[in-house]
């Protein structure tokens, strides 16, 4: 019978879910409210609705009449319903009323259970007056919520953030990870090796699929290290464990964390409390091992503050041939090294990414670039930040992209860059003034993953085609191939082929030259094939 209600409670939720917030308020909520105790736990499901949907979608006058509903529940004669509001509580915001409402509960509670969940909730939306009162060890249940509770009091009243500017002086021992898609590293090191600033201040000394391995020479800021643009994330190698990969070591992880060289290096890079967000990269067995390892760490370093909320600082453990590593990144919003993007598309390029093409492109005077799929304008900002472009070309079907694209070259590039931007079919480029003998082809296209392409190979060769046809002799396509075929156009040598993983997939990025040989007949495009039938031409 348990299992029956059991079921029919998670059905009735379900079917909640769907409702608006309206409905839940004019319908659902007075006929709880009015309903008999009886009848008020089998509609108990209205309670947990509220605080989902409300959260989701609720406008600010909405969830403040939703979080007084819920505070009166608090003094419900019924244990369980007073369990499910605090429960939904914290979904919605809440603030110092709400925490004053749940300590007047914990005190006067004589439920194990409630306290337990009253406990929770607290370690949630608590702040200073919580902690107040789990100082005088009077409530059990809340001796592992101190940890929480000073980093919610750390948020709140002093914002933590990561120092780019600040020079770390003792770097001995000190070894980072930089990591991009497997296929990139070739582009990691090559800018490495080509910026004397980079270079005067670390040494690669080791590259692996997904992860070039560096280490400082002299002392350095942050700063210095997001001068590259090319890898996606870094991360400072705080140790190393072996162990087998049946058994989790949380000890050993907690000494690397807690181990006064980590704490020296969040000291130093770090403005105000010093906040982390813990993550395994890998799949763990039963229990709570991330709460288990961040009390650990507490206990041996009180500094050092777990929060899953905004924290300026990550530390993931990652599995290695012989056992885990422990790595610790910033995590910087936004990311400085593009900070320039006032908007973004849905499939626009990976900034990285983006970064690598322009370098495969290469800076070359008085360059004019066209990006036949230009989307947010990544591939053309990245290559006119390395310098020596005249004129960029955009073309796009969506309207938003080019507004997109627009605003970020605004942002990213100096005036004397000059631009045209056109939401259109790429195909249709005769018709774009000034869009002949350009030098530089550049594109990440659509590949069919995120929006279904009917004849995504016909696109390609469309595009190659295309750049062909505008490209001056010695000019560049560089581009994103997910076809592993070569040899399309006898006017286009092939110079650089590389195998990228771009997620669960592989693609190719592909630099051709323009040869100076008499040009071929061009088959005027056609969009019949590819768009005749699209029911939203916002997207390729």
């Amino acid at each position: 019978m348990k299992n029956k209600g059991r079921d029919l409670t998670k059905e009735h939720y379900q079917q909640l879910r769907q409702s608006s917030c309206e409905e839940l308020w004019q319908q659902d909520v007075p006929r709880f409210n009015n309903a008999t105790p009886r009848e008020r736990l089998d509609q108990i499901s209205v309670v947990r609705a509220v605080g989902v949907v409300f959260s989701e979608s609720g406008n600010s006058l909405q969830k403040a009449e939703a979080r007084q509903w819920l505070r009166g529940l608090l003094n419900d004669p019924e244990e369980k319903i007073r369990r499910y509001a605090m429960v939904a509580l914290p979904k919605i915001g809440s603030g110092e009323s709400e925490e004053a409402d749940l300590l007047t509960l914990l005190k006067k509670s004589g439920s194990d259970r409630e306290t337990k969940f009253l406990a929770k909730t607290l370690e949630k939306i608590g702040g200073a007056a919580t902690l107040e009162v789990s100082s005088q060890g009077d409530f059990k249940a809340l001796e592992k919520t101190v940890q929480k509770l000073q980093a919610n009091v750390a948020r709140s009243e002093k914002p933590s953030e990561v120092k780019l500017q600040i020079v770390l002086q003792q770097t001995e021992g000190i070894q980072i990870h930089l990591r991009c898609r497997t296929g990139l590293e070739s582009f990691i090191k090559g800018e490495f090796e080509d910026k004397p600033e980079t270079l005067s201040r670390f040494r690669i000394i080791r590259t692996m699929p997904e992860t070039v391995t560096i280490v400082p020479t002299a002392p350095f800021s942050l700063a210095d290290l997001f001068s590259s643009r090319t890898f996606s994330t870094a991360s400072f190698v705080l140790g190393t464990v072996d162990s087998p990969k049946d058994k989790l070591p949380l000890d050993e992880f907690a000494a690397i964390i807690a181990s006064p060289s980590t704490q020296r290096l969040l000291e130093t890079f770090t403005e105000g409390p010093i906040r982390y967000r813990l993550e395994f990269l890998f799949k763990v067995g039963s229990g709570n091992p991330v709460r288990d390892l961040a009390d650990t760490i507490f206990a041996r370093a009180p500094k050092l503050l777990n929060d899953s909320r905004n924290a300026p600082w990550e530390i993931t453990l990652h599995r290695i041939p012989r056992g885990y590593s422990v790595e610790l990144s910033a995590k910087l919003r936004p990311d400085p090294r593009f900070a320039y993007r006032q908007g973004d598309v849905p499939a626009a390029s990976h900034p990285p990414l983006a970064a690598c093409l322009a370098r495969l492109a290469g800076a070359q005077p008085n360059e004019i670039v066209w990006d036949p799929f230009c989307g947010s304008g990544l591939e053309l900002i990245e290559r006119g930040l390395l310098g020596g472009v005249k004129y960029v070309f955009g073309t796009d079907l969506s309207p938003d992209a080019i507004q997109t694209t627009k605003a970020n070259l605004a942002a990213a590039l100096p005036p004397s860059v000059k631009s045209t931007l056109v939401c259109c079919d790429f195909r249709d480029y005769t018709k774009i003034r000034g869009l002949r003998n350009i030098s530089l082809v550049v594109s990440n296209p659509p590949l069919g993953k995120r929006v279904p392409i009917p004849n995504l190979e016909g696109l390609i060769d469309d595009l190659i085609k295309a750049a062909s046809d505008v490209l001056k002799p010695g000019g560049r396509l560089i581009f994103v191939n997910p076809f592993n075929k070569k040899n399309y156009d006898p006017s286009l040598k092939l110079q650089f082929r590389q195998k990228v993983d771009l997620g669960c997939f592989h693609c190719y990025v592909e630099q051709y030259q323009k040869l100076d040989i008499p040009a071929q007949p061009v088959e005027k495009p056609t969009q019949s094939r590819f768009y005749k039938n699209r029911k939203n031409p916002s997207a390729y």
